[in-house]
């Protein structure tokens, strides 16, 4: 064996040309031929470009837009925002209390319906209790007439307007948007929503507001149509939580946040059994990986000169 090994490489068959592997490399180089100006000028490119995009990203994540009057929301800490958190349920009862009792009064939820509250905030009698209070328009009933009937688990949240123009007419020409998928649809999420309901406060020296609208920092040019709705005790909850405005503002934000996407706390079920299932498969595939490699790995390669005749 020691002998086949020597006479193979004695017969340079195994080496490289060195002029051959410079070529080779000089070939692929991409700065071969750049003068010192043009390197250093390509330099300086690199440097601007990732100022400037440094100087962007800076300005997107500052507190303050550059392009308008308007105030980005910080982020604040949720008891659902981490990866295996789950809704505060006790919360989003007390914010549908806050729904119900100041929102419902210009906002609709129409895509949200009262069966949707079984499980989570209410039980099934106090969900049924809830849609009973509303009168529903229903029919044709055998005479082809429309009628009034209580509302049922299967019925959504009853709208203040009954159509847009009515709103419009009703709030000074503003329409008070949907509120079922609002903190899907603003920036900001619900950081949005809670420092929107408590961040009215008297414009700053320079800035006018025409009469019929509020100056708020975190909306769209500073002037809201909305009048500010949560205040100190303005109502009272049922569990006997301190129904301050903060609270309030938390409570409503959770609301809507599970009014967007009710799937949140499945979501992430799903994804801690999915997890916990890859973790288990893992340890197989790298054993399969292992024994079905181990003969390619343990080969043993030998040069043997061709038989003479």
């Amino acid at each position: 064996m020691a002998g086949a090994v020597t006479r193979v490489f004695s017969s340079k068959l195994l080496k490289t040309h060195p002029s051959l592997v410079q070529i080779n490399v000089s070939h692929y180089s991409t700065t071969k031929g750049w003068s010192k100006s043009k390197k250093a000028f390509m330099t300086t490119l690199g440097m601007f470009a990732g100022g400037a995009g440094a100087l962007l990203y800076a300005l997107e994540s500052s507190c303050v837009q550059a392009g308008d009057l308007e105030l980005h929301p910080p982020h604040l800490k949720w008891s659902h925002s981490g990866w295996l958190d789950s809704f505060d349920h006790a919360s989003i009862r007390r914010g549908y209390e806050v729904y119900k009792n100041v929102c419902a009064a210009c906002h609709s939820a129409r895509f949200v319906c009262y069966r949707n509250l079984v499980g989570v905030s209410h039980t099934e009698a106090e969900a049924k209790r809830e849609a009973e209070e509303i009168m529903v328009e229903d029919g044709p009933n055998d005479k082809g007439d429309m009628f009034k009937r209580p509302g049922k688990l299967s019925d959504s949240f009853p709208s203040p307007y009954p159509n847009e123009e009515a709103a419009r007419a009703a709030n000074n020409g503003a329409y008070p948007p949907d509120l079922s998928y609002i903190t899907a649809a603003r920036h900001g999420a619900e950081d949005y929503v809670f420092h929107l309901l408590t961040g009215y406060m008297d414009p700053p020296a320079g800035v006018q507001i025409r009469e019929g609208l509020y100056f708020n920092p975190y909306f769209l040019g500073g002037a809201i149509g909305m009048a500010q709705a949560l205040y100190n005790e303005i109502i009272e909850y049922e569990d006997g939580t301190p129904a301050t405005q903060a609270q309030l503002a938390k409570d409503v934000s959770t609301f809507l946040r599970w009014c967007a996407e009710p799937e949140h706390d499945t979501r992430k079920r799903f994804a801690i059994k999915a997890l916990g299932l890859t973790a288990l498969l893992s340890f197989g595939l790298f054993y399969l990986k292992r024994y079905k490699f181990s003969s390619l790995k343990s080969r043993k390669i030998s040069f043997k000169p061709p038989s003479k005749q």
